[in-house]
């Protein structure tokens, strides 16, 4: 009888152990993936450097709207940009020949 009571003692003891000992290795691995942790990044000419710019929001006077993004997408941002403006000038140009 006391040896079926010590082995659920036993038992509910370690059930008890086993979710702590999870977290302790879940803990380990943050810890591991901090150290890993890349390096910022500095050069503001690297097209990983991430710029933030604010604009205004469309009617509001004060209010300001951030947007940041890596140099190569404010790169791709902008190029889209001129892409467009130039395909609508093109558009709407009136030839020569054509009144």
């Amino acid at each position: 009888m006391k040896l079926r009571k010590y082995a659920a003692i036993l038992a509910g003891a370690s059930m008890m152990t086993l979710p702590s000992m999870a977290s302790a290795e879940v803990a380990s691995d943050n810890v591991s993936e901090k150290a890993q942790k890349p390096k910022k990044i500095t050069d503001r000419r690297d097209p990983e450097y991430v710029r933030c710019r604010s604009e205004p929001v469309i009617g509001s006077r004060v209010k300001k709207k951030r947007i940041c993004m890596t140099n190569r997408e404010w790169k791709r941002f902008n190029a889209e940009g001129n892409r467009r403006a130039n395909e609508l000038v093109k558009d709407h140009q009136s030839g020569l020949g054509g009144g």
